[in-house]
């Protein structure tokens, strides 16, 4: 499998995914579009994975390359048909670029929290093995509020309707950090755009102790990375064979 990954920043990488990548024998290529880095021949990919970032769907002035990113997505999915898991920003892209709709949240979620599997979801191969719901990390500040047409929505949170989506068989969105690992918080924090959304969302006394928060939930956060990664791999799969 080669994977190809767009990233909007270099600390929002795959972080534990790359590990499960590499027990596979996988190829896994990152394009650091903030950095001005082009966007390959998609021909030559299984499957793409799009990060998160601290810039909005909508700051295609400030962000031109958001512009050819988004017509990829589109291409991906619609033409090619290939698998696509979005990650967060990558989450809401995927969104975007199909005729939905993406807008800021009342306030930012930032934290630990937990999700809800809707009735699709808790049937969706993307979560096999999950319980009704499940706890995750959370750094953003915007949502998808409007589903694109064919959009499923998969899981929810009390400050975000769509916190996972499917569109058609093989492309997802997940708004949440599966791909968490020790360095995240610690790196995040130092990008001002989330450090100001970290303290909006908690304060500063709860936002000075996230990372000790977080870490005694990273072997959780890794199996429940490995499971999803799992399920993903497995409708990758299916997609490769169906062709």
């Amino acid at each position: 499998m080669r994977i190809l990954v767009l990233q909007h920043l270099s600390v929002e990488h795959p972080g534990s995914l790359r590990d499960l990548w590499r027990e596979r024998g996988w190829e896994w290529i990152p394009v650091e579009l903030d950095a001005g880095e082009p966007i390959p021949p998609l021909e030559g990919f299984d499957v793409m994975v799009a990060m998160g970032g601290p810039m909005d769907v909508w700051e295609e002035d400030l962000h031109p390359w958001l512009v050819a990113e988004k017509q990829a997505i589109r291409r991906w999915v619609t033409e090619l048909k290939r698998p696509y898991l979005g990650v967060c920003l990558g989450h809401q892209l995927l969104a975007d670029a199909l005729g939905g709709k993406v807008g800021l949240m009342g306030s930012p979620e930032v934290g630990l929290t937990s999700v809800d599997f809707t009735d699709a979801g808790r049937s969706d191969p993307l979560f096999a093995g999950f319980e009704r719901s499940l706890d995750v990390f959370q750094w953003h500040g915007a949502e998808v509020a409007v589903l694109p047409e064919g959009g499923v929505a998969l899981a929810s949170s009390p400050l975000c309707a769509v916190q996972a989506m499917r569109w058609g068989p093989h492309a997802y969105g997940v708004q949440f950090h599966a791909e968490i690992i020790a360095e995240t918080v610690s790196d995040w924090e130092r990008i001002p755009e989330y450090m100001a959304s970290l303290k909006r969302a908690l304060g500063d006394e709860a936002a000075a102790g996230l990372a000790n928060e977080v870490s005694p939930r990273l072997p959780a956060f890794r199996d429940v990375a490995r499971q999803l990664e799992g399920n993903f791999a497995g409708l990758m799969g299916e997609a490769v064979a169906a062709g």
